[in-house]
């Protein structure tokens, strides 16, 4: 059995777990799992759906979002051209198919994502069908199911695919807002970003047999750490031997296993107060009303600079000699009171955080910590985080909220800790409780990029009312090393990828992804730190001071909406991105 179902002309089908030669109806019949050894082949979203929803009951979502190259995206190919071959190849229009359904004649509204479609990648039309279906389960107060397979966020499509993974998180954070189950399905593979957002933060979550799921995938495990990966590491057991998942299901109980969850939902539910009205996102995706306006908007810089080569400003975000949160601490905020530990057992030093004052006000400040030196470095793990790292921060912006108080991140990290232990805490599933809590943490959050802004490892202290970055500083779904090692012919074309993926501040900011950008002494921060200082702290001052006075449950409402407005947007806000 090959990696996917074999297609219906075929006679036979060769397992790739048993090398057994099985015949093509008798696979079928049993579900495309092997009747020899028990190996789950990866399924189409339409056979995954025929199996699971009662016959005839599922209807598509009318939704169709326009399509979407919002950076311009070129490798040895067009990103056009590759979604043409993906629409070819597969029958579909895009990654996930959603809709409404019966299961064991249960109601629920259902996202069914397809590996076969450029990796099941999460892109911003995939993004906006599942917050749709989302948006669909609460206007309906049906329960939701996900069923995930995918490699992650969608590089072609720069910092706007992970975007999605808060844009969906808070569709998932609104239906358990409003008691509505929630069920992820994990199949095979399930990494990156969609691990990292709404395939673990939801009420229930399962996991098919023979399925893998982590934040950071082997292969890139193994190039990190230079180590063996353990038997069966990332797999449905080990998953649910350290505590990541509710339970391991077959194939052929799947079904059953939703029925009983839809039926414990339905006989569980009693009348709720009306849910309220989900205001409509704001204008750049089309399709809905702009947001009310911030009634004491942030002041905004007139426009960004001209953009430095793309391959500098990784270069110069990445120098040793670069201001770390530790020193801004030290001379842009004043009497800096750390606190330690996530309260499960760790202390992550990639993390640090404590009370702070921002002239003369009381904050909670939260960043990654680097260092300068290679044994600092090395002792900070270079700014990863840890799940405990994760877990701490969550902590404290908890705190925050409960003492009143605003929280400002300092986001510099090459991304989340890649390791073998990582995983085994839970990486996704703390990176997802975190972006979770901040789209709904009911204070104001500023977030600053200072330098490396890493994928899933930098989103999680991201989610913010105003997300500021500093002139040199870059923010990415992937390392440009990493994405010329998977769309280029080698690493060597590492700087073309960093020029294809946006991912400077200038860039950015024309995407609407940056509120503001910090200018820096020239040539680079590390050149006058003092000086950088000052203009982070007039920076964060500024852009802090209007959120103050916003009722919490508006200053919420209009995060959610900066995050929903990044669905499909077909342009950027703020002018082209190319």
């Amino acid at each position: 059995m090959t990696a996917t179902a074999p297609r219906e002309g075929q006679l036979w089908s060769r397992c790739a777990g048993c090398a057994t030669l099985l015949y093509r109806k008798r696979l079928r019949r049993n579900l495309d799992v092997c009747p020899e050894c028990g190996r789950h082949a990866r399924l189409a979203a339409p056979d995954r759906l025929a199996q699971l929803v009662d016959p005839a009951s599922f209807t598509a979502l009318p939704d169709r979002p326009a399509e979407v190259d919002p950076i311009g995206f070129v490798d040895v190919l067009p990103y056009p051209r590759r979604l043409t071959a993906a629409r070819a190849g597969t029958g579909l229009a895009e990654a996930v198919v959603c809709g409404t359904a019966t299961v064991g004649r249960h109601p629920c509204v259902l996202a069914v994502m397809d590996f076969r479609f450029l990796g099941g990648s999460l892109g911003c039309v995939v993004g906006e069908l599942i917050t749709r279906a989302a948006e669909r389960a609460l206007a309906q107060r049906t329960p939701l199911i996900l069923v995930t397979a995918s490699g992650g966020a969608r590089m072609q499509e720069g910092v706007l695919s992970l975007m999605q993974m808060a844009t969906v998180s808070q569709a998932v954070a609104a239906l358990r807002e409003a008691g509505v189950l929630t069920v992820s399905v994990l199949t095979d593979p399930t990494y990156g970003g969609v691990a990292a957002s709404f395939a673990t933060n939801t009420d229930v979550v399962l996991a098919e047999s023979g399925a893998r799921m982590g934040f950071a995938g082997p292969r890139v495990i193994r190039q990190v750490t230079g180590r063996a990966l353990p038997e069966g590491f990332q797999t449905a057991d080990f998953l649910l031997r350290h505590g990541q998942v509710d339970m391991v299901v077959p194939r052929h109980a799947m079904r059953g296993r939703l029925v009983a969850l839809l039926a414990a939902a339905r006989a569980g539910r009693r009348p709720r107060a009306a849910v309220p009205r989900q205001e409509p996102a704001p204008g750049p995706t089309g399709g809905g009303a702009s947001a009310p306006a911030d009634p004491s908007p942030a002041p905004q810089p007139a426009g960004p600079p001209a953009a430095a080569d793309a391959w500098d400003t990784v270069r110069l975000a990445r120098h040793p000699g670069r201001p770390t949160t530790l020193d801004y601490l030290d001379s842009a905020f004043d009497g800096f009171v750390e606190l330690h530990g996530d309260r499960l057992g760790a202390d992550c030093p990639a993390v640090v955080g404590g009370l702070a004052r921002l002239d003369g006000r009381p904050v909670m400040v939260i960043g990654h910590q680097k260092g300068h030196t290679t044994a600092e470095l090395v002792t900070r793990n270079f700014g990863m985080a840890s799940p405990a790292g994760h877990r701490k921060a969550l902590r404290l912006m908890r705190l925050a909220a409960r003492l009143g108080l605003p929280v400002v991140t300092l986001v510099d990290t090459p991304g989340a800790d890649p390791g073998v232990g990582a995983e085994e805490q839970g990486q996704a599933a703390a990176i997802a409780e975190n972006i979770l809590a901040l789209t709904v943490l009911p204070t104001p959050v500023v977030a600053v990029i200072t330098g490396e802004g890493g994928s899933g490892g930098a989103l999680a202290l991201a989610v913010a009312d105003r997300v500021l970055m500093l002139q040199h500083a870059v923010y990415s779904v992937i390392s440009p090393e990493g994405c010329a090692a998977i769309l280029w012919p080698d690493r060597g074309d590492a700087p073309q990828a960093a020029r294809a993926l946006r991912l400077t501040g200038p860039d950015l900011y024309r995407l609407g992804i940056v509120d503001d950008l910090v200018p820096e002494p020239v040539p680079a921060a590390h050149h006058d730190p003092e000086a950088t200082a000052r203009s982070l702290r007039d920076a964060v001052r500024a852009n802090l001071l209007p959120l103050l006075d916003v009722p919490p449950a508006t200053l919420v409402r209009r995060r959610r909406q900066r995050f929903r407005r990044f669905g499909a947007a077909r342009a950027a806000t703020r002018g082209g991105a190319r």
